[in-house]
């Protein structure tokens, strides 16, 4: 039986997720700490890095060179083990680059995360590309 608890820890790790799109799309990078533990780990096609700074040189890296992003996750699996959580997501985004046309990107984003004084933030993420379409033609 599932108790408030485990709910909301659930309810909380799946924000995060919901969060973590906005901090690429939005280029949220000031709201590092809400979403990251200072250790953070990421492993992505881009590197690996350890710690927020470098995190945000990745996801800079990748995403910088687009006019703008959509990331949208779904399929959530969310397992809660006490002070600790692994949530896998599937990534579909669309990347508009700077001459107007679009990018198809898909990956699998395999998350830890654990429960700090502030509440819940990822300490790893690792990304699994599946897909990247060539650029598309726009039409609108």
């Amino acid at each position: 039986m599932t108790d408030l608890r485990e709910l909301a820890d659930r309810s909380e790790l799946a924000e995060l997720v919901a969060r973590h799109s906005l901090w690429l799309d939005e280029l949220r990078y000031d709201e590092s700490d809400q979403l990251f533990t200072d250790d953070v780990v990421v492993k992505s096609l881009r590197g690996e890095a350890t710690g927020i700074e470098a995190l945000i040189q990745i996801a800079r890296k990748g995403h910088d060179t687009y006019a703008r992003t959509l990331h949208n996750k779904s399929n959530l699996v969310i397992q809660v083990d006490g002070d600790t959580a692994v949530v896998r997501a599937n990534d579909v985004a669309v990347l508009v680059r700077h001459d107007m046309t679009e990018e198809i990107a898909a990956a699998v984003h395999h998350y830890t995360a654990r429960r700090t004084p502030a509440g819940w933030r990822f300490d790893g993420l690792e990304v699994a590309p599946l897909a990247l379409t060539a650029p598309l033609a726009r039409a609108i």
